[in-house]
């Protein structure tokens, strides 16, 4: 079932960029549009709201897409930390050979 589009243009376009990272949409009955929902699927994850009719548009997308960038649970973050455990592997590899 594919979700209904947010009037704004700028703001769907965030909403798409969050999705190609793996991010979900979750649809809102009330006041607001709806919220993002982090690829991280426990407590942890992060949630991003999404205003129906905001101020500014133009700002509000851009903080979508600060919010979805700096989420530490994406898939930027989960490359470095298996970088992060690769590095940690070689350095107990090297101790044991001592």
């Amino acid at each position: 079932m594919s979700r209904s589009r947010h009037p704004n243009k700028h703001i769907e376009l965030a909403i798409q960029y969050a999705e190609s990272l793996g991010w979900r949409v979750e649809l809102s009955r009330g006041h607001g549009w709806g919220h993002l929902l982090c690829p991280r699927s426990t407590r942890e994850g992060c949630i991003v709201s999404v205003w129906s009719t905001p101020k500014n548009p133009e700002n509000h997308a851009r903080h979508i897409r600060r919010d979805v960038d700096m989420c530490p649970h994406g898939p930027t973050a989960q490359s470095q930390q298996e970088q992060v455990n690769v590095e940690e592997n070689d350095e107990h590899e090297a101790q044991d050979r001592m």
